[in-house]
């Protein structure tokens, strides 16, 4: 007799209201999901902050025993639903799963490869649609010569940035050679660790690509098993550059945006093209894009939602990522309306200088603004303010929400005018 197959399972992580989500859709399908987390027994485990973001079940194993992996999941194999990754540090994790997973909808490893290693993500887009990609080059060493050629493949300015970090971690641009040198010197000595503390098991590389000057977007976007694409609305991008910044971490993101539906369908055609080339399917996809002029060039792809997604959608949209991610792997199709509500935004707050901080003002004047719905606070007194190229967190992300777009944008004034927070030397 055939086992009822119910268990969703997510690698590596359970975002906050995830749960939620799927048990509000239990109702609507008229079904009970058993919800699974597989975690690496060599990561230390710890307990959600919210009780109801706990999983059903935790199945946990040492990912690096091909036979424990096997082991471990068999006893579930019939009853298994779908599986998903949200998080890209373990999409490494979730590729080693997906083999012992054979009869659901989910991407391939090679494509996972493809989509989580810049350099070989940028290689597939090239060989796609040249036109749509910046010039790239994989940087092996910090020695004269290999800067000299560089140099004279890419040119300046250029980007420096590991192939497999996320959050704008060690990214950095270079407008001449000692900076090049300082920066690569700076990566080359910190990249170990970061891959360590991020809890990325690939191997750490670096790469250097041409410096587009443009306007910053992102789509998130969901993928049949067929290659049959929905995308959500496009996310406006404001990074630290914009704001005079001397760092790359995206500050600020707000959805949806005012271009005109034509330039919208470039946007997803582009986006559309990156996917198929990267031969990505039964996902949810991430998309950056550079728009320049009435051109539109891709800056990275990855096989997952993208940050602040779920309630920047949620919020302008009542589009439910989290479910959409599972029904695109079921596979149904996901639930986008067709009209938008209102606009939201994700603010993310590094300091414009290193140092230890020592003042922290206006940022609990945030929560009086109308437009206001949640903040994270990471850093506190006496932390040490480090900018994202060199490996730091931001000091807070603010989420905010508004029907009309131009109180948004004025409470997004508010927090960058009331907010002063100092640091030191120390």
């Amino acid at each position: 007799m055939e086992k009822q197959k119910n268990i969703i399972a997510y690698v590596m992580g359970l975002p906050h209201g995830t749960v939620k989500s799927i048990r509000s859709y239990e109702k609507q399908a008229g079904k009970k999901y058993e919800i699974m987390l597989i975690w690496d027994s060599r990561v230390k485990y710890e307990e959600p902050e919210d009780p109801a973001d706990k999983p059903d079940v935790i199945l946990s194993f040492d990912f690096s025993k091909p036979e424990k992996v096997t082991e471990s999941l068999l006893p579930y194999q019939e009853r298994m639903l779908a599986v998903t990754c949200r998080s890209e540090k373990s999409i490494a994790r979730f590729a080693e799963i997906i083999p012992n997973l054979p009869y659901l909808k989910t991407p391939t490893t090679k494509s996972l490869m493809w989509a989580t290693d810049k350099y070989e993500m940028r290689t597939r887009l090239k060989l796609f649609d040249a036109k749509n990609t910046p010039k790239f080059i994989e940087v092996k060493q910090n020695t004269r010569k290999a800067r000299a050629e560089i140099i004279e493949k890419i040119g300046f300015p250029m980007i420096v940035k590991p192939t497999n970090l996320a959050q704008s971690m060690l990214v950095a641009v270079c407008y001449h050679e000692e900076e090049l040198k300082k920066t690569l010197g700076n990566n080359f000595r910190k990249i170990k660790k970061a891959y360590a503390e991020a809890g990325r098991i690939e191997e750490p590389k670096l790469i250097a690509e041409e410096y587009i000057e443009g306007d910053m977007y992102s789509i998130d976007s969901y993928v049949n098993s067929k290659g049959k694409i929905y995308h959500c609305p496009l996310v406006k991008v404001v990074t630290g550059k914009n704001i005079g910044h001397d760092d790359f971490y995206n500050h600020l993101h707000i959805t949806p945006t005012s271009l005109k539906r034509s330039t919208i369908e470039k946007a997803e055609a582009v986006a559309e093209n990156a996917i198929h080339a990267l031969g990505l399917r039964s996902t949810t996809t991430h998309t950056e894009l550079m728009k320049i002029d009435d051109e539109w060039k891709v800056i990275e792809i990855g096989p997952r939602a993208g940050g602040f997604r779920h309630d920047l959608h949620q919020l302008s949209c009542g589009i439910d990522h989290a479910l959409n991610d599972i029904l695109i792997r079921l596979p149904l199709r996901p639930v986008i309306p067709k009209k938008c509500q209102g606009f939201a935004a994700a603010m993310k707050w590094f300091t414009d200088q290193e140092g230890t901080i020592t003042e922290m003002k206006g940022i609990k004047k945030i929560e009086s603004l109308k437009s206001f719905h949640s903040i994270k606070i990471n850093k506190k007194i006496g932390d040490r303010a480090v900018f994202a190229k060199n490996g730091g967190l931001s000091v807070f992300n603010a989420l905010l929400c508004n029907k009309n777009h131009s109180d948004l944008l004025a409470d997004i004034r508010r927090i960058q005018q009331m907010v002063c927070i100092k640091v030191g030397n120390g």
